[in-house]
Order: structure tokens, then sequence, then C-alpha cells
């Protein structure tokens, strides 16, 4: 554990720029997460919220619809779980249809050459 104070994360550094306003309202506009497109910036949430709210970029429109990245999300715990279980499923799907295979070749006629 920590003593004293925590220590805080060294600031990244990045600065949004009118450009990356206009994208970031875009994707809002769309209805991707704040937190998600903090992430894809490297910055802190609150300065998506201050796009968001019209505190930073006021005057900056939108980005077009086909000016955005590709929709994207990032996935919690939660959804990594659900993700590896998937994951799990379809292995065993295959090692399910390698056995079906080796069934039906037992059972076919032998090919003629």
């Amino acid at each position: 554990m920590f003593k004293g104070r925590r220590q805080r994360a060294k600031p990244s550094g990045r600065t949004l720029t009118e450009a990356d306003a206009a994208i970031i309202k875009g994707m809002l506009m769309r209805g991707d997460r704040q937190h998600d497109i903090a992430a894809l910036f490297g910055v802190n949430g609150g300065r998506i919220a201050e796009i968001a709210t019209g505190k930073k970029f006021a005057g900056v429109p939108a980005a077009s619809a086909s000016a955005l990245p590709e929709p994207c999300f990032f996935f919690s715990i939660m959804d990594r779980a659900a993700l590896t279980n998937v994951v799990h499923a379809f292995r065993d799907i295959g090692e399910d249809m390698q056995r079906l295979r080796r069934i039906i070749e037992t059972l076919l006629p032998k090919r003629i050459h």
C-alpha cells in the first residue's frame, strides 16, 4: 500500500485541437461513450465532458459521419470474460466439427482410385 499521499500519474501532455474537437463532437453525436473517446484520444474523460457540454470548443462544428473513425469500444472486465467464453465456445465447436468429420469419413465408402 501507499504511505502518505497517493501519487498521481504523470500528465500525458496531450492537448486536444479544434480538429480533434470536431471529431469528438461527431463521435458524441453518433453515440460513442465518452470514456471510450477519451481512451482513443489519450486524455482524461473530463476533457471529453468539457467538449460535450460546450465548455471547450463551443464554436467548433461536429465532423461529418464520413470523417469519423470506426466506432470504438473497449472491453470492460465483464466484456472480456464474455469474449473469452465466446472464444472457448468456437474452439469447442471446431473440435466437435473435427470429430464429426472423422465419424462421417468412417461411414462413407472408400473412394475407388
